[in-house]
């Protein structure tokens, strides 16, 4: 019995207690970075909801939609190679990394840097689909995987902020 009511509190705090909402700011929750420039700038979006958890840092998860065609975007922001949605909790139903990652494959969304190190060692990426529905979540970097793992960062890491 006492299995099964740890079970079920770790479930609770893995899947629902951990996540939060998080707020809508207007302007700045979704951006990508431009080539001419390297530095993010905010796109045109609606629909932005999100979540995030401080327990850990590739927990976030957001969906919106856009208005901004491909072509556009191909041509005004930097794309992000070898990017992999990560599962959402199930109640957050406007994320299914499973389909996300079956429209990449097909080219039916685009992939772009939302913004490299916005964590040390994680960046954010964004897929945007043909249709417009776009897709936020954090991905571990080479930088954090050397870190991760115990190699040598060498010169192309940023210098790591020790708290």
């Amino acid at each position: 019995m006492s299995a099964l009511v740890f079970g079920a509190v770790v479930y609770y705090m893995q899947i629902y207690h951990f996540y939060n909402e998080v707020p809508v700011n207007g302007t700045t929750d979704v951006e990508l970075t431009l080539f001419a420039s390297g530095e993010p700038e905010p796109i045109l979006y609606e629909d932005f909801t999100a979540i995030d958890a401080e327990s850990s840092p590739i927990r976030y998860r957001a969906c919106f939609k856009t208005s901004m065609s491909f072509p556009m975007l191909t041509e005004t922001y930097e794309p992000y190679e070898g990017a992999s949605p990560k599962n959402a909790p199930d109640w957050f139903d406007c994320f299914d990394a499973a389909a996300i990652g079956q429209e990449i494959e097909a080219g039916t969304a685009l992939v772009f840097t939302g913004q490299r190190n916005f964590e040390w060692g994680i960046d954010r990426v964004v897929a945007i689909t043909d249709d417009g529905r776009g897709y936020v979540w954090h991905e571990i970097n080479d930088c954090g995987d050397k870190a991760y793992d115990g190699s040598p960062l060498g010169k192309d890491c940023p210098p790591r902020d020790e708290d």
